[in-house]
């Protein structure tokens, strides 16, 4: 168990580290670099990853039966619209809020997803990580406060751009949400998924860990489906395909590169640290992995200035809220461990 916890905090780590780079790209549009983000992260280090670690990887993904397959596809078609949004939620509220709202969204229903596939543990256990994920989302209530506060503090000269920021808070937050509920299908497709792969995995003589490259596999690459031809229409519409000839586009791709590589390994990180959990892994390490992944946010936020204008009542709640979400993890491991 100690192994999972470990493994779901550093992929907690790596998840809440990965939209960094992304405040260092220059001349780009929104659209370009989580476009670019975007393809590399949901095609060429997948399919890449598939060909060079994968034993009978062609096999796997052409035996896969059709129902599992299906079902798979449409849950993380739905995730990769909710990381498209997530992405542009980062780009109007900050990192630290961004995190906050989705991935509080994402834990309350994506925790709860698994126990459909999987069942219910005991019921002293069960009570146990609902208590630990009720903290959490407590937790991510006084961030959401902490941003509203921050923002009643931002002050402006000029009225109308007030009004224009707090238009913008709006909407950011209300992408949050919708995008947290829609990236719930991650959680669902990989309790789902899982069984198989691993079987289909270990037939073709893969070590364990190989499942949860598999299971991320099938995952990102259907989320391309709709993300990737969503990111190809916008910058034909808004005519943005020229900003690629940037003079910062070698940077620009590193930055992007560095995006996608610890997205995608954090994911694949939290797939086998769900595995080492046992049978309510997908439920705590989800948790976990997804509060651990707030928490490196919100420090990053912090040490990149975004809260820098932010008035001492609105971190006083910024710092509690990352608080409550590190004990409700605490509380959720130790339901794990009863």
């Amino acid at each position: 168990m100690i192994v999972g916890i470990i493994l779901a905090i550093l992929a907690g780590l790596m998840l809440g580290l990965y939209a960094l780079p992304e405040k260092y790209t220059k001349g780009y549009e929104f659209e370009n670099t989580w476009g670019m983000m975007f393809f590399i992260n949901m095609l060429i280090i997948p399919i890449t990853a598939g060909f060079l670690l994968v034993e009978g990887f062609q096999e796997i993904i052409a035996n896969i039966p059709f129902k599992i397959l299906g079902l798979m596809a449409f849950t993380s078609i739905l995730w990769g619209i909710g990381a498209m949004m997530w992405g542009k939620a980062i780009n109007y509220i900050g990192l630290s809020l961004g995190f906050s709202i989705f991935i509080g969204t994402v834990i309350l229903v994506g925790s709860l997803l698994p126990f459909l596939v999987d069942g219910l543990p005991p019921m002293n256990v069960f009570y146990i990580i609902l208590i630990g994920i009720l903290i959490v989302l407590l937790g991510v209530f006084f961030n959401g406060k902490a941003g509203v506060l921050r923002q009643e503090n931002d002050k402006k000269d000029d009225s109308q751009e007030v009004t224009s920021k707090s238009s913008s808070m709006t909407i950011g937050i209300i992408i949050a949400v919708v995008g947290g509920l829609l990236a719930t299908g991650f959680s669902y497709a990989n309790a789902f998924g899982r069984p198989y792969l691993h079987e289909a995995c270990q037939k073709a003589g893969n070590p364990e860990w190989i499942t949860a490259v598999m299971v991320m596999i099938v995952i990102y690459v259907s989320g391309a489906l709709f993300v990737v031809p969503y990111f190809i229409y916008q910058l034909s519409v808004k005519k943005l395909w020229n900003k690629f000839s940037s003079v910062h586009t070698g940077k620009n791709v590193m930055y992007t590169f560095v995006m996608a590589l610890l997205n995608f390994a954090a994911s694949g990180t939290f797939a086998f640290a769900a595995y080492k959990l046992g049978s309510s892994g997908n439920t705590v390490g989800y948790a976990i992995f997804n509060t651990s992944c707030v928490a490196v946010a919100i420090i990053t936020g912090v040490l990149t200035g975004e809260w820098n204008t932010a008035g001492s009542k609105s971190k006083k709640f910024l710092y509690l809220g990352l608080s409550a979400m590190i004990l409700g993890v605490i509380v959720i491991a130790f339901g794990n461990a009863v």
